[in-house]
Parts: C-alpha cells; sequence; structure tokens
C-alpha cells in the first residue's frame, strides 16, 4: 500500500508488507503505501452511528456510455506484480485477470483456467480457457501463464507477492493449454492466492515489448473487460471497454478514475455528480453521503480489523501481562465510534468472523470461545500492571495525522495505559514516515505499538495468523513460538478445509493468549452510489474481482 520496497524474500529487507494499505487521503498521489490500510480520511463523532451489512447493490437494469468514480491516490504503477494496495488493485481487478476468481460472495471460483486440479499433494494443474484474447489481440497460451508466473517469482523484480511462491519449485507448460505447478510441500494457501493479483496473466510478448515502462505507460495487454486507456498523470485513469473479452459484455463502455487525494473534495464530488461513486468513503463523510438524497451509501463484508501492531517485545511489552492490561483497559466502543465513525464493531478476536465462513460451526466456536472480553477491566488490568512491576514504565505509541482512525486509535490506546500506571508517550510522525513503519526496521526504531488496519486478500484465518511465525514478515517484535510454528505448518499443508480451520482454531487462541497484536474492532467496505448507477459490489471482493464490468444503468 510507495517507495520502493525491499527485495521480496526473508526478513528483514525482503518481503513486501502483506496486505496492509495505509489509506491515507492527504499524502501525495506519487506515494505508494505500505500495504497495510485504514480508512482514508478523517470522522466526525456526528456521523451516523448505526450500519448493516449489504450482499450486494440492485442489479444494473442496462448499459450506460460511462461512469466516473473517486480514488483517493494515483498509482505510481499498474504493473501486476506491484498491484499490493487499493489503488492499484481497484483498478487492475478490471483489467487483469487471474488464473481464479474471488468472487462477490469472497468464494475462489474459476478464472482464466476453466479447471483447476490436485492430482497430488504437491502438484496444482491449471486447464486454461481456450479462445481468450489479450487487448493486443493476442491469444492466451500456457507460455504466457509460464512468463506471467515467473515474473512473481523472480527476485530480481521485487514482487509483492514473492512470499506467495516461497513453496513453488516449479511452473511448466504442460499442454498447450495446461501448466503445472510443482510445490516443495503441500500448500493450501497457494491455489486461494491464485485469485487474488498473484495469479494474474499478461501477454509474454507485450510486457516483454514494454520492458521497464510496463504498468507506467502504454496498455497492459492482459485479458479483462476493460483495456488501459488514456492516463492523465496526476488526474485520471480512463478504462475502455473490450469488446473482445470472452466472458460477459461490461455494461458500461469507459470508466473514468479520478484521482481525488484530499477526502473533502472525494465527498464533493459524489454529492455534486462530478464522480459516480466511490469505495472508501471517509468516515466523516458517512453522514452527509446517508442523508443527501443524492445516492445510496453501502456497508459490506471487508474482512478487515483494525488492531494495534505489538512491534517490541523486548522492552516492558515482552512481558504478556504488560499485553494483556492494555486489551483489558481499551475503550473499543468509543474508538468506534468516533475513530470508525460507528461503522464498526468491537471484537476480541484477530481475525474476522466472515473468515471463518466455511469452517464447521463447531470449530468456529472453538475458535471465538474464552477470548479475552472487549468490555474495558481496568481493576483486573491494574493488577497485571503491578504483578509485573511495570507501574510508571515507558510505552510508545506511533501516531500520525493520516486519519483521524489511526490518531484516536492512538490516543485511546494512550488513555487506556495512563489509568493503569503505564507511562504512555505518543510519537507523532509525518504520514511518509508512517508508512515506513511496515519497511523498514530503522523506522520501528523506538516504537513499542503502532494502530493498523488489516485486510485479508483470501478467505482464510491463515492469512493473518500465519504474520507471528518465526521470521513472518509482520512479526515485528520478533515473537518465536515452536509450537505456533509447527501448527502453521500444519495448517498450510492441510487443503481439507475442517482439518485446517481446526488447525487455526488453536492459532487463534494461542495469539490471543500471547496477545501478539491487540484486536480492536472489525471495519466493513464502503460503497457510494449515486441514483444513476448500481450494480457494484459491496465486498472487499473489487480488489480482485472484475467490478466496474457490472456497473450498469439504475434505472
Amino acid at each position: 500500500m510507495p517507495t520502493p520496497p525491499p527485495r521480496p524474500g526473508a526478513r528483514p529487507g525482503v518481503r513486501r508488507p502483506h496486505r496492509l494499505a495505509l489509506i491515507a487521503a492527504a499524502l501525495s498521489a506519487a506515494l505508494l503505501m505500505s500495504a497495510c490500510a485504514g480508512p482514508p480520511g478523517t470522522n466526525s463523532p456526528s456521523a451516523a452511528a448505526d450500519f448493516e451489512l449489504s450482499a450486494g447493490t440492485p442489479p444494473a437494469k442496462g448499459e450506460i456510455a460511462s461512469f466516473g468514480w473517486a480514488l483517493y491516490a494515483e498509482p505510481p504503477t499498474l504493473d501486476y506484480i506491484s498491484a499490493f494496495d487499493y489503488p492499484q488493485n481497484m483498478i487492475l481487478s478490471n483489467v487483469c485477470e487471474s488464473l481464479m476468481r474471488w468472487t462477490p460472495q469472497l468464494k475462489t471460483a474459476p478464472g482464466l483456467a476453466e479447471k483447476a486440479t490436485n492430482p497430488e499433494p504437491s502438484t496444482w494443474v491449471y486447464d486454461l480457457r481456450p479462445g481468450v484474447r489479450f487487448h493486443n489481440g493476442a491469444t492466451m497460451t500456457a507460455d504466457d501463464v509460464v512468463f506471467s508466473l515467473g515474473r512473481q517469482m523472480n527476485p530480481d523484480n521485487g514482487a509483492s507477492w514473492a512470499q506467495v511462491f516461497e513453496n513453488v519449485g516449479s511452473v511448466t507448460k504442460t499442454g498447450p493449454l495446461q501448466v503445472t505447478v510443482k510445490l516443495k510441500r503441500p500448500d493450501s494457501q497457494f491455489p486461494q492466492y491464485m485469485a487474488t493479483a498473484a495469479g494474474v496473466v499478461a501477454s509474454k510478448a507485450g510486457v516483454e515489448a514494454a520492458g521497464k515502462d510496463y504498468g507506467t505507460s502504454g496498455g497492459l495487454d492482459c485479458t479483462g473487460p476493460y483495456e488501459l486507456g488514456r492516463w492523465e498523470k496526476g488526474q485520471s485513469i480512463e478504462l475502455d471497454r473490450f469488446a473482445a473479452y470472452w466472458g460477459s459484455r461490461a455494461k458500461s463502455g469507459k470508466v473514468v478514475f479520478r484521482f481525488l487525494t484530499d477526502s473533502s473534495a472525494r465527498t464533493k464530488a459524489m454529492l455534486s455528480g462530478e464522480v459516480d461513486g466511490g469505495y472508501l468513503i471517509p468516515t466523516e463523510s458517512y453522514g452527509a453521503l446517508r442523508s443527501s438524497g443524492a445516492g445510496t451509501l453501502y456497508f459490506g463484508e471487508g474482512l478487515s480489523t483494525d488492531n494495534v501492531n505489538v512491534t517490541n517485545m523486548h522492552g516492558v511489552l515482552g512481558d504478556v501481562r504488560v499485553r494483556r492490561a492494555l486489551s483489558l483497559a481499551l475503550d473499543r466502543k468509543g474508538f468506534v465510534k468516533t475513530g470508525l465513525g460507528g461503522a464498526g464493531t468491537v471484537t476480541h478476536s484477530l481475525t474476522t468472523r466472515a473468515a471463518w465462513a466455511e469452517a464447521p460451526e463447531q470449530t468456529r466456536q472453538a475458535a471465538f470461545a474464552g477470548l479475552p472480553a472487549t468490555e474495558p477491566n481496568l481493576g483486573e488490568a491494574r493488577k497485571l500492571i503491578k504483578e509485573a512491576g511495570a507501574t510508571g514504565k515507558k510505552v510508545t505509541v506511533a501516531t500520525s495525522s493520516i486519519g483521524q482512525d489511526v490518531s484516536l486509535l492512538a490516543t485511546a490506546l494512550q488513555a487506556a495505559g495512563t489509568q493503569i500506571g503505564l507511562d504512555v508517550q505518543l510519537k507523532t510522525i509525518a504520514p511518509n514516515a508512517f508508512t515506513a513503519l511496515f519497511t523498514d526496521p530503522k523506522a520501528r526504531e523506538g516504537i513499542d505499538l503502532f494502530p493498523e488496519t488489516y485486510y485479508d486478500s483470501i478467505t482464510d484465518p491463515l492469512d493473518l495468523l500465519s504474520n507471528f511465525r518465526t521470521g513472518a514478515y509482520q512479526n515485528y517484535a520478533g515473537y518465536s513460538d515452536r509450537d505456533y510454528d509447527r501448527l502453521v505448518d500444519q495448517a498450510r499443508a492441510a487443503y481439507d478445509p475442517a482439518t485446517r480451520f481446526a488447525v487455526e482454531a488453536k492459532l487463534q487462541q494461542k495469539a490471543a493468549e500471547q496477545v501478539l497484536w491487540i484486536p480492536v474492532a472489525e471495519w466493513p467496505t464502503t460503497v457510494f452510489l449515486n441514483k444513476r448507477i448500481t450494480g457494484a459490489p459491496t465486498t472487499i471482493s473489487y480488489l480482485y474481482y472484475p467490478w466496474a464490468a457490472d456497473v450498469g444503468a439504475a434505472r
């Protein structure tokens, strides 16, 4: 979610942040934020405090010539191997397609591969759709798939998705329309990530012809329902309907993404009809958009949780009693009301309940049973601080003007710590320095905690829970537990969902017991559509699903 990241590989200085998107309306459009996210913009406590999740928006009634969409930042590149943030993926999901597809219901379905088979635990075979055309007119073959996945695996490319391929031994063409992936060991996560930008297929000839300019000028030579049109730097990106698309025809002839970095400007543009809609609505705009009569503000499943990332376990936070005390003292309801405009749900879980949707009911209950309460308990928290000998000890929390979702959570943490006897200091840093917390160990020096919103790129709790494995990218505090690592490996190797979820339930309990991060709230996806258009999905599927092709006339 930037400055060029460290090359993928093993940490530190190797893998890009995993699905984090620091959503900062105030950052310049040229800044590629590290993949860690929070709602863009700021919030007013007067915003509406009630919301309901919608499964979708009404289907379009017909075609339209074009529609405009608000985007909070301009992508620095549209190269799919760097698609690790909202702006890039929100556009690319309509232009470049993957072997598999994430649906609006957050399930995995066939994409450019009409069939995926697993003949043995360490082998995945992808049979491709015949007759699929690239935007440059060429027909997709197995050679294009091998080339496209190879770009993700090449360490010289510094791909954002390199970690997805760490268990891949080889990707080979085994037929004109067949590709076989050999894994070093069974990996239940790899086939799921083939529905994300990690599984994108582009034209080998097109990418090679563009060279170093691929993704920043000219076409992208992918297969989606839209192809890249005019890119007016600093202003907008246009997508044009691709007439030779293999699937259903897009309902709009053109999509115009306008870069509106100021949150109030985005809101005004939606209210005035200058743009027809947008995702990632600034929280302070909820009330105005809902009462304007200009359109409808929808909330949908986001697979996102607001957390406090623990970055230092060498100091006072090395005692789990201190981490538990901070969690016990935190006013989650107050943060949801002010920081998220009431559009959130307090949680005691690092993972969203939706991530467990496919788990057996008994397993879901096991995953959430006995997790710490969300109601503050200052008495118990003070007792833990005293037992740990931490009274008066200093804890430093990073905060930033990146948005009130960040600043208010940091302030809430300071208030919680102060009430239980800690000396909690806020360290205010610039938005770009805050972004560096996710990529640069030096930026985290002297920082014990910082607010973070994490979204899953697949519907699997392991997407988040694997962050605490020894050496994992976001394991900034250096937590290491052999039993935890063993469980991560077991879950990753288990293709059977029931077996995998059962192991993940144990991981959830361990992460909660050790308070590896402090869970705060679940945060839904938001989308605004004016009265002219409809059809956009309400879920976070828009990151990898061609959502714009579904948008058409509302009347």
